[in-house]
């Protein structure tokens, strides 16, 4: 089964950075499309970066569009979201989410069967 596990969440000042890693010490994450959300208090939770099993290919929502980068390194079994430019609105918890199916064109939506616990990324001003 798979089992999703975040990892560099933390405190950061606005205009700082974040590296968070989404690892999986079972399956292979190769065949999987996986996504970034995130969720703030209050508020529904946001799709914000996912990343193709097939090309790679990569979409992003608009809030955060040029200042996250989601990228995979299948030798170590790992897909991470880079984080520069922080601002307080991105503040939330952030989760990683795998399916083998989800179309590239509907990956900042889902559906995903397997969830991370979550991470928390607080950005201070």
């Amino acid at each position: 089964q798979v089992q999703l596990v975040e990892s560099g969440g933390g405190l950061v000042q606005a205009g700082g950075s974040l590296r968070l890693s989404c690892a999986d010490s079972g399956f292979t994450l190769d065949y999987y499309t996986i996504a970034w959300f995130r969720q703030a208090p209050g508020k529904e939770r946001e799709g914000v970066a996912c990343v193709s099993s097939s090309e790679g290919s990569t979409r992003y929502s608009d809030s955060v569009k040029g200042r996250f980068t989601i990228s995979r390194d299948n030798a170590k079994n790992t897909v991470y979201l880079q984080m520069n430019n922080l601002k307080p609105e991105d503040t939330a918890i952030y989760a990683c989410a795998a399916d083998t199916e989800t179309v590239q064109a509907m990956c900042l939506i889902g559906p995903y069967d397997y969830w991370g616990q979550g991470t928390q990324v607080t950005v201070s001003t």
